[in-house]
């Protein structure tokens, strides 16, 4: 069935509560390679709880793995051809700094649906607000961006207006720049968070897709992004992530080693992610606000 752009900008989700463990937090860290130098304190705030077990720290991006719906456009009742389905952007604001481990509600809906036209696909944006369930206290918005390839042309009934622009980048040479070599099992710790995807772990599902090996999952190249900040820009003081915004151009493969450059003015970092050898920018026109 095609896309019925009022049906889908409706569509309802029940809320989802989410609790998770001082565990899940280190897994979700290791499945961005944080850790891999086991004498950087930094580093291990992230993946150990010290030994009074109330040092762990939460990395802000695991927002994007916290109540998530799952991958419901295979739904049939979308009318989306999910197998053409791409992620494009995605963006989390943090209203609070993450607890290390809790219990959260997720509530997502349908924020935008803006028709590109015929053969040239829609954009979906979905939102989902995270909040603490014991005290209501709203700790994270998160902002996913899709590129329906298939489901263009729909006309009327989508959303006002334009998409969000891409975030400019700076004119210049980088104000900093941040190696981070990732391991070649990076994809199968990272979908132990939650994205059991296969096009992650098997390599006849990969090659079915077109791509030589199994890729890196998109929010894993952020999260290795927003190391590259905390690490290079931050001195690992997380609290100072106010927003975070990537744009998705190309696939990372683990293994890949990952170059962050930063501009950095005011309160904004711009970053663009570049796997080295291959010489090939896989996040572009992405953002971090600082507070």
């Amino acid at each position: 069935m095609p896309i019925d752009p009022a049906r889908l900008l409706a569509r309802p989700f029940p809320a989802i509560e989410h609790a998770y463990s001082q565990r899940d937090t280190q897994l979700y860290a290791l499945g961005l390679g944080l850790g891999a130098d086991p004498l950087d304190a930094g580093q291990l705030r992230y993946v150990y709880e010290g030994r009074d077990g109330a040092s762990l720290r939460a990395m802000p991006t695991m927002a994007n793995v916290l109540a998530y719906p799952g991958f419901w456009a295979r739904d049939p009742d979308t009318g989306i051809t999910w197998q053409k389905l791409l992620h494009a952007e995605q963006e989390v604001r943090w209203h609070a700094p993450l607890p290390a481990s809790g219990r959260v509600t997720g509530c997502t809906r349908i924020t935008g649906l803006w028709d590109k036209g015929e053969g040239r696909g829609a954009l979906l944006q979905q939102t989902r607000e995270i909040t603490d369930a014991a005290s209501g206290r709203l700790l994270a918005t998160v902002q996913q961006l899709s590129l329906l390839r298939g489901d263009g042309g729909f006309g009327a009934g989508g959303t006002e207006g334009a998409p969000p622009a891409p975030h400019a980048m700076p004119e210049g040479a980088p104000d900093h720049v941040c190696d981070l070599a990732t391991p070649a099992q990076l994809a199968l710790i990272y979908r132990l968070s939650g994205d059991l995807n296969p096009l992650h772990a098997d390599p006849a599902v990969a090659a079915a897709a077109g791509f030589a090996r199994p890729i890196l999952h998109g929010m894993a190249l952020m999260g290795v992004a927003a190391h590259a900040v905390l690490r290079t820009v931050l001195d690992y003081e997380d609290t100072r992530f106010a927003g975070m915004r990537v744009r998705f151009t190309a696939p990372a493969w683990p293994g890949d080693t990952l170059r962050t450059e930063m501009w950095v003015r005011g309160a904004t970092v711009s970053l663009r992610t570049t796997a080295v050898e291959r010489s090939v920018v896989v996040l572009n026109n992405a953002r971090v606000d600082l507070r």
